[in-house]
């Protein structure tokens, strides 16, 4: 797609179509994050648990390996819906994407250190950004818009081909 080409569709978005857009990928990091968490429950259940004295490396067994796989694309899809939410000027959706944002790259870090260590610091500090990133994300979703609300007199204008009715 030509730079021309997406600024011309991206110019003809209106302010509520991309608040539209930016809820749907809210839905999206809602899903990858209920993702996340059942692939750690899953290592934590029937996976061999790091101590203080053997690390477990991040890619010793499928799920665990699975597991940050999914974290590195989260921390990505975060950082496009952070773009995303600048790009809509809409200040609410700027903060609660920074902060879902920070508390994913937390959650990433707290992991490294519980893969190290298996502290159980890390590993609470894991749930607590999984949390709060969660709740982020799911307030993006109650309060953006689902659909875009229709312009008023805008169907008028399209009927008579943008003419004025008025002569």
């Amino acid at each position: 797609m030509s730079q021309t080409h997406a600024a011309a569709r991206g110019a003809g978005q209106t302010q509520a179509e991309r608040l539209v857009r930016l809820r749907m990928a809210s839905l999206g990091v809602v899903v990858m994050l209920i993702i996340q968490f059942i692939l750690g429950m899953i290592y934590n259940l029937y996976g061999t648990a790091p101590t203080s004295t053997k690390a477990i490396g991040l890619f010793s067994s499928p799920t665990i390996a699975l597991h940050v796989i999914v974290g590195i694309l989260l921390g990505l899809t975060a950082i496009v819906q952070l773009v995303r939410a600048i790009g809509t000027r809409h200040s609410l959706s700027i903060w609660l994407s920074a902060l879902g944002l920070l508390s994913i790259i937390g959650a990433g870090f707290a992991g490294l250190g519980f893969s190290g260590s298996g502290a159980d610091g890390a590993s609470l500090g894991m749930s607590i950004a999984f949390a709060v990133a969660l709740a982020c994300y799911v307030a993006l979703i109650v309060v953006l818009p689902s659909t875009a609300a229709p312009v008023p007199g805008a169907s008028r204008a399209a009927a008579d081909g943008g003419r004025s009715s008025t002569t």
